[in-house]
């Protein structure tokens, strides 16, 4: 089988960028916490790139990938066995319904979203899970919430066959993860030692360039083909990210009286959640007003959930991530237009009410199913193992207390 070389060699780089958003997450997130505790989050985002490879070649590739609504998978929910170690794929197997890359290509691509989705869950419950309890939450979450969402949005499950669309990853990875956040932020309750403040911002600000570098491989990447959508995707994922910044800088500089290089940091992320769903099938207007109202809609989610304080998701995983997957689903239901991509769909601004309202009540399910399993499933966990560390490894920091290991001499 003869590929197309240069939709092969863009797709490779694609997967390289995004696996780069997994040490760039860890770099994020181990700024953010205190400086007792940042080995033990960063290795919560390298585990994951070990053990999520394992998984994903044994059954994760297939339970994705394999089957379709009415055609080998169980009831449109998740897939079959056919592909457990890569069986019946070969290098020269083309991806079917784009004919132009190897399988290969695609198995590695997905992969890397695979990786970094449970990881982005991990900064919810900073400081304050066991690593054995996490190792099997991962595994766990893998193999019931995440391949199972994908294969509904992605693998031609019941959401892909009812026409519900997801451009990079507004329901299967940003939705799924922060709704999830939410979950175990609920089920291991708050910190007793809770961090001063972040510890290193350059270290967050170097997180977050590479993670938004890696975005392009993300948000582009998902054409899975070099055309004129792939220009589209990229730079409305530029725009948004942008304009999100920007708002989130004077937001805080308004409210908080200073502008925070924090604040601008994460007005971008929020900014790249919300256009990740929407990034091929929207105009380059439509991007900046979604870049606009991301940054208004969770800064609101992050303030909200401050002065209730009943909560403490350490770094704004629900606020940035479930908020702006779920704002970003339901915003492609709004702009949506098929002068944009003639692959996808008009919205409601164009008149096509019934789009809208498949992603809104998907976006809301996939939602209630992420938060409840994830829930449900680290109760059952904490029956073999405790979930959460003790109050006086908290206190003395978990680098040392479980990895004998500190970040700093």
């Amino acid at each position: 089988m003869k590929f197309d070389t240069g939709d092969t060699a863009f797709m490779l780089l694609a997967a390289g960028l995004v696996m780069l958003m997994t040490p760039g997450l860890a770099f994020f997130y181990g700024g953010l916490v205190g400086r007792k505790n940042v080995l033990a989050i960063m290795m919560q985002s390298f585990v994951s790139i070990g053990i999520t490879t394992v998984l994903w070649i044994t059954v994760g590739y297939s339970m994705c990938f394999s089957g379709s609504y009415g055609h080998g998978d169980f009831h449109g929910i998740i897939g079959n066995f056919n592909n457990v170690f890569l069986h019946g794929i070969t290098p020269t197997t083309a991806l079917a319904g784009n004919g132009t890359i190897p399988v290969l290509v695609y198995f590695a691509y997905q992969m890397m979203f695979a990786i970094i989705t449970p990881a982005l869950i991990t900064g919810a419950f900073a400081n304050r899970v066991n690593f054995k309890a996490y190792l099997i939450f991962l595994i766990a979450w893998l193999l019931f919430v995440y391949f199972p969402i994908v294969h509904m949005v992605w693998g031609g499950g019941y959401l892909n066959h009812i026409g519900v669309l997801d451009f990079a990853g507004g329901i299967g990875v940003h939705l799924s993860a922060g709704m999830a956040a939410l979950g175990a932020v609920f089920f291991v309750g708050k910190r007793k030692v809770e961090d001063i403040g972040p510890h290193n911002i350059p270290l967050v600000a170097l997180g977050t360039v590479l993670l938004w570098f890696g975005w392009y491989g993300f948000n582009a990447g998902s054409e899975l083909k070099v055309d004129g959508i792939t220009g589209l995707a990229f730079v409305n994922t530029d725009i948004a990210a942008s304009f999100a910044a920007v708002v989130w800088l004077f937001l805080a500089w308004a409210f908080e009286k200073k502008p925070k290089m924090v604040g601008l940091l994460t007005g971008a992320v929020a900014g790249l959640v919300t256009i990740t769903p929407c990034a091929g099938y929207v105009s380059t207007t439509s991007a900046i007003f979604i870049g606009c109202i991301s940054s208004v809609v969770c800064y609101c989610a992050v303030h909200i959930q401050n002065k209730l304080g009943w909560w403490d998701d350490a770094l704004d995983v629900w606020a940035v991530h479930g908020v702006g997957g779920l704002l970003g689903t339901i915003c492609l239901g709004i702009f949506a237009s098929l002068a944009s991509n003639a692959a996808g769909a008009n919205g409601l601004l164009l008149g096509n009410t019934s789009f809208f309202i498949k992603q809104t009540v998907a976006a809301l399910v996939m939602s209630v199913y992420a938060f409840g399993f994830t829930f449900v499933m680290l109760k059952v966990i904490n029956l073999f193992t405790p979930v959460s560390v003790t109050d006086e490894h908290q206190e003395s920091g978990l680098d040392e207390a479980l990895h004998g290991e500190v970040a700093y001499a």
